[in-house]
């Protein structure tokens, strides 16, 4: 398949050759006809992705925030690794998408079934039913490609609740301000469209509105006023993409007592009280097409909202607006005013961010191109594999995989056979910036291949005990990302096909991702303590960051919660240092609190080994960002030993070290990475032994389960 990405770095919009997606449960696989450009956010990203870095910083001031935070607690270095990695990850654009559905994973739904959907400009998509909506045979093609805008301005329309007869003002007519002008008109409201652009105001007078132009000299609030016949508008719908707040300004003077104004472009937000609170205005920003946008119950897991409560959701507006176009109350016509070929991207873009008439840009894909099924792409051509290094295939190529661990490995000396997402995209773009042989959406296959002899698993957490089952199941050495497991049956399923493999005389290596006990610092300190034959106390505090509760990390059954999905690192590092078995885990999590969505981030565990040491690992989300996120405290024999952040160690009283500080955090992903890569090479002990990691495992597993009983 092809799909659209713009590069945050570069500014350049690129028509990528990517494997066909595969279809997921509760997913519609949609063969696209025809895509719109949006005009406001898509003309944004472009703009900002060929700003320089200081524009950059200047459009985004909480993000610069966040980056001085950083350097101040990992390094200048680690500050900038991040800012270069997020810009070098291209981002898909579109998400007003109309196809024919090929495969369908949602009840009610069959091939060859028409639907509009947020899918990306991709001659093939795969979106969530709950994100699609089918169209009814009288709308075509064309005009249902508007029906996701026009959802946006719906979804303002009804925060504003006009009815019949009122008033209503409709500041910046692009795209979505046009369309939200023949919405209100529908409902019965006498409109007035302000903008600066003349072309845009004919077509407003067009679908029934009175009309102000600003650049021609006229008053928004006076021609408001008097729209009002003296009395003030009863609301306002900012559709405006500026950085000035004059928009919203000028809705307040004009807008009679208790008005309303809702937000759904894009303005400064510096209000005067005075205005709103004269006349107890209400104000209110939309967010995008309706109920239901950004959660991941209803978009990802096809959880719909009742009707009887929730009566009009995201996708049900999307039905509203296809049911407005096939009676002909939404007239979307006149404002189409390109169109292209999909394989003539760039001349659109080019169309959108230098022609100043542009507003309807469609692209047009063909019926039947080949490519659009194709699971595997060829990345390198000569590719060739020497037999005495290790042929890895990545499945995953997340932020992380992307960014530390396809780094970490090929400088450990990988080569790079397939990698594997569910997407397709990001395997082209990670794939050929590292050097891999293929690209492909296709697991089956890539467990398959003989010439494939180590799997790297970089996916969502709940993947991970299948996928290494049946990666080990295939004879494959595996190196999976923490954490291995995130219940005691996903445990079982792992242990179960590594001990299948020792009984058929094979022996994988099978290796979790525990960087931390590889990492310099972490390696003397072992070393210090291995001469100490007494036990040993732990005190490991983790400043995690709070992450919102509705983040996938944070649901049980899809990352396993941070307690498992990333505590795990600590009780193996603790483990790793103590070097003895664990015998005890307790745990005691912060008390429930109003306010306090999840507590299980906020916690302590205290795990007691066979030596007779003992550690507390404080995993706390609540926490200031500026402060350092990991401190290892370690006190044996009379003596201190103490980590900053992977960057300064401190020994108090330990003969011949009294500091060990790194120009830049070293976590040890690139000697873990060599390790591992070095025992499949030479046949060694696996770096990590299998009794550990299923120790740790089942630790991590246990501190999650004692915490949730609370």
């Amino acid at each position: 398949m092809k799909q659209i990405l713009q590069n945050l770095s570069t500014g350049q919009t690129e028509l990528v050759e990517a494997p066909a997606p595969q279809l997921r449960r509760g997913h519609l696989l949609i063969d696209t006809r025809a895509s719109l450009i949006s005009l406001g956010t898509e003309r944004m990203l472009v703009d900002f992705s060929r700003a320089g870095l200081i524009a950059k910083a200047r459009q985004q001031p909480e993000k610069v925030r966040q980056v001085l935070d950083k350097v101040a607690t990992d390094g200048l270095m680690a500050a900038v690794d991040a800012v270069r990695s997020k810009l070098n990850q291209p981002l898909p654009l579109g998400y007003n998408n109309v196809g024919t559905v090929r495969e369908s994973g949602v009840e009610g739904v069959r091939a060859g079934h028409r639907v509009v959907s947020n899918g990306p400009h991709a001659d093939v998509v795969c979106v969530a039913g709950n994100l699609c909506a089918r169209i009814p045979d009288s709308v075509s093609d064309e005009a249902a490609a508007f029906t996701v805008v026009a959802s946006i301005g719906l979804q303002g329309i009804r925060l504003a609740q006009p009815t019949l007869g009122e008033a209503f003002v409709v500041i910046g007519v692009g795209l979505i301000g046009l369309l939200t002008v023949q919405l209100l008109r529908a409902h019965g409201c006498r409109v007035l469209a302000i903008d600066f652009d003349a072309v845009k105001l004919d077509l407003a007078r067009r679908f029934g509105a009175q009309t102000c132009n600003p650049a021609a000299g006229e008053d928004p609030v006076a021609t408001g006023l008097q729209f009002s016949r003296g009395v003030g508008v009863d609301g306002v719908i900012v559709a405006a993409s500026t950085k000035s707040s004059d928009p919203i300004e000028q809705a307040a003077r004009m807008s009679r007592k208790r008005g309303r104004i809702v937000l759904v472009g894009v303005t400064g937000l510096e209000l005067n009280r005075a205005d709103f609170y004269q006349k107890e205005l209400s104000f209110q920003v939309s967010c995008s097409y309706g109920p239901g946008r950004y959660d991941p119950a209803y978009e990802e897991q096809g959880q719909d909202y009742p009707l009887g409560f929730v009566r009009w959701t995201e996708q049900r507006n999307f039905e509203a607006v296809l049911d407005m176009m096939a009676g002909g109350r939404l007239d979307v016509a006149p404002l189409i005013t390109h169109r292209f070929a999909f394989e003539d991207a760039p001349r659109a873009y080019q169309a959108l961010t230098e022609d100043a008439a542009a507003l309807g840009i469609l692209l047009q894909y063909e019926s039947a191109a080949a490519s659009r099924t194709a699971r595997r792409v060829a990345l390198n051509q000569d590719a060739r594999f020497e037999p005495a290094r290790p042929v890895v295939g990545f499945i995953g190529a997340g932020n992380y995989a992307s960014r530390i661990l396809i780094p970490a490995f090929k400088a450990a000396g990988a080569q790079f056979h397939t990698i594997v997402t569910s997407g397709g995209v990001s395997a082209v773009v990670h794939g050929t910036r590292a050097g891999f042989a293929a690209a492909s959406t296709d697991v089956d296959a890539l467990l398959a291949d003989a010439a494939v002899d180590t799997i790297a698993i970089v996916t969502r957490h709940d993947s991970h005990a299948r996928l290494v089952a049946r990666a080990l199941q295939t004879g494959k050495h595996v190196f999976v990302e923490k954490p291995l497991a995130i219940d005691t049956d996903d445990l079982a399923q792992v242990q179960a096909a590594y001990a299948a493999a020792l009984a058929q005389g094979r022996r994988p290596h099978l290796m979790v991702g525990y960087n931390r006990r590889f990492a310099p610092q972490v390696q003397r300190i072992k070393e210090l303590l291995d001469v100490v034959k007494e036990p040993k106390t732990f005190v490991m505090t983790v400043n995690a960051g709070e992450i919102p509760p509705e983040h996938w990390t944070q649901n049980r059954s899809t990352g396993g919660g941070r307690i498992i999905g990333e505590a795990c690192h600590f009780i193996d590092l603790m483990r790793f240092l103590a070097d003895s078995e664990i015998v005890s885990v307790q745990a005691r999590r912060m008390g429930d609190a109003p306010g306090i969505a999840v507590s299980e981030d906020k916690a302590s565990i205290t795990l007691g080994f066979a030596d007779g040491s003992f550690g507390t690992i404080l995993y706390l989300a609540n926490g200031a960002a500026s402060f350092p996120k990991e401190r290892i405290e370690v006190f044996a024999a009379g003596r201190v030993l103490q980590l900053d952040n992977f960057r300064k160690l401190r020994g108090y009283g330990w003969p011949g070290l009294r500091k060990m500080n790194l120009w830049r955090q070293d976590k040890g992903q690139g000697a873990c990475a060599a390790t591992f890569l070095d025992a499949v090479v030479h046949g060694k002990e696996t770096p990590i032994p299998s009794e550990q990691v299923f120790e740790v495992a089942r630790a991590s597993i246990e501190a999650a389960e004692l915490l949730r009983r609370q």
